[in-house]
């Protein structure tokens, strides 16, 4: 689970699990396996950091460095 900022300024979780892609185009957008999409103020790098850190925090087997 991690938090994001909606366009409208509104946090709000998202389950990191439900994640097909991210794109930047220019707005980071989400597309889930729903199918869904959430347009978000957070870049993508900051989305993917996002997701390492809760999943390094939640099980402690990702050992991949972070983006810059």
């Amino acid at each position: 689970m991690i938090e994001l900022t909606k366009l409208n300024d509104i946090p709000f979780i998202l389950n990191s699990d439900l994640i097909e892609t991210i794109e930047e185009n220019p707005d980071t957008t989400i597309k889930l396996t729903s199918k869904n999409y959430i347009i978000v103020k957070e870049s993508m790098v900051e989305v993917v950091n996002k997701v390492i850190e809760f999943r390094r925090a939640t099980n402690g087997l990702i050992t991949l460095n972070h983006l810059n």
